[in-house]
């Protein structure tokens, strides 16, 4: 990290690049032992933006589905990039604008809001470290001095497949997770989210997961739920009322994000609280949720959304209709960081999510490693989002788009 000690700071900073990186890694998707227990790999897409300073802020857009979705929204950075060669990287909220007025014929939600988030958050990076400020002061301070945390356990197909897993979650100190015990079994029908329903045999396993997982955890540990918005509105309303039996905490999404009327019809015949918001773009998408009542709890993920800027005034319009904001996760180190540098500032906080209880294998990425105990997550006040990653792990790391693509279609 280059120090800001010597800057000029009458002068204007710029930028001088800004780009994409997609980096494959090693993981361990049942982390916690002393082994490796459920080896795979990962693909996440960061985003840098370097100045004439030296100073240099990181971003985030890992999203789904893998290679093909991350691959574009890679190259779909690196030509929005270009446009932001010579801006002042310090005018954030025009920056914000400059792009997303600027797509309005290409859209400006999915692809447009994932790029303008990363890039949103490398820029909240380099103003707090041309600052030597960590981001949660510049956004008014801290109402609270850590940040909670709910995570996951590995997808279970059968009962005893989830008892270890939160077993571990329990013993970590989290108070939370969530888990979708339908999707592991779903019948080939609405594995592409084609009919909106799920097999009888499916759904039954799907409650005896449940059941094994409530038994395990105890009663007083919320476990959430997640529909991932793959159901229609009788299916949803059938899963959500079978599931109260098990004292879920919510149930997430579900019905499909596009249409508000069909989450309305679940939200009136339903017991569970509701949650939404992880497919849902810019503060504009967040107007009929609130106007018309129809989620508990908001779930915006700050690296599909629009970024730190969004984040923030999502945060603020749902404060206003006292509903709590709990920031989607599924992806990588700077999605925790920046998530949690905007929750330190925002009083209607539910809690953060993380795809592990166990965050250790990002620790290869970044230089230093993200300071979780008990489920809570404690912000330094190191400047910027206070963690930087690492580049010469990033170059040997990266992915050759054209090979992956080739090896893929062959």
């Amino acid at each position: 990290m280059v120090s800001t000690n010597n800057i000029d700071w009458k002068r204007t900073l710029k930028i001088t690049n800004a780009r994409s990186w997609v980096v494959k890694t090693p993981w361990d998707n049942n982390p916690g032992g002393t082994e490796v227990r459920a080896g795979t790999n990962r693909t996440f897409v960061f985003i840098q933006v370097d100045t004439d300073e030296g100073i240099t802020g990181w971003g985030e857009i890992t999203t789904y589905p893998g290679p093909v979705a991350n691959g574009a929204i890679a190259a779909f950075v690196n030509q929005i990039g270009s446009w932001l060669i010579g801006e002042n990287p310090e005018d954030i909220e025009r920056i914000w604008n400059k792009i997303f007025r600027g797509m309005t014929y290409v859209g400006t939600r999915g692809a447009t809001s994932a790029a303008i988030s990363g890039i949103d958050i490398a820029l909240w990076d380099i103003r707090g470290k041309a600052l030597n400020q960590p981001i949660y002061k510049l956004l008014g301070g801290a109402v609270r001095d850590k940040v909670a945390l709910y995570t996951h356990p590995p997808s279970a197909k059968t009962p005893d497949e989830i008892v270890q897993p939160v077993k571990d979650i329990v013993d970590s100190g989290h108070l939370a997770f969530k888990m979708d015990p339908m999707m592991p079994n779903l019948h080939v029908g609405n594995d592409t989210f084609l009919d909106g329903e799920i097999s009888a045999e499916a759904e039954s396993i799907a409650m005896d997961i449940l059941a094994a997982a409530r038994e395990t955890a105890g009663p007083d540990i919320e476990i959430l739920i997640d529909a991932h918005g793959m159901y229609n509105v009788p299916t949803a309303v059938r899963l959500a009322n079978q599931m109260a039996e098990w004292d879920i905490f919510w149930f997430e999404e579900p019905v499909p994000a596009e249409s508000w009327k069909a989450l309305k019809q679940v939200k009136e015949q339903i017991a569970p609280l509701i949650s939404v918001g992880e497919r849902l773009h810019t503060r504009w998408e967040f107007v009929p949720i609130f106007e018309n009542g129809l989620a508990d709890y908001v779930m915006p993920d700050i690296t599909w959304t629009g970024g730190v800027t969004e984040l923030k005034k999502i945060a603020t319009m749902a404060e206003a209709y006292y509903v709590p904001i709990s920031p989607h996760d599924a992806s990588g180190p700077i999605n925790v960081m920046s998530g949690a540098q905007v929750m330190l500032t925002v009083p209607n906080f539910y809690k953060l999510e993380t795809s592990r209880y166990d965050l250790s294998g990002y620790n290869v990425m970044i230089d230093h490693p993200l300071d979780i105990r008990e489920g809570d997550l404690y912000v330094s006040d190191r400047p910027g989002l206070g963690i930087n990653l690492d580049p010469e792990w990033l170059a040997a790391h990266e992915v050759d788009l054209a090979t992956e693509s080739a090896a893929k279609d062959s």
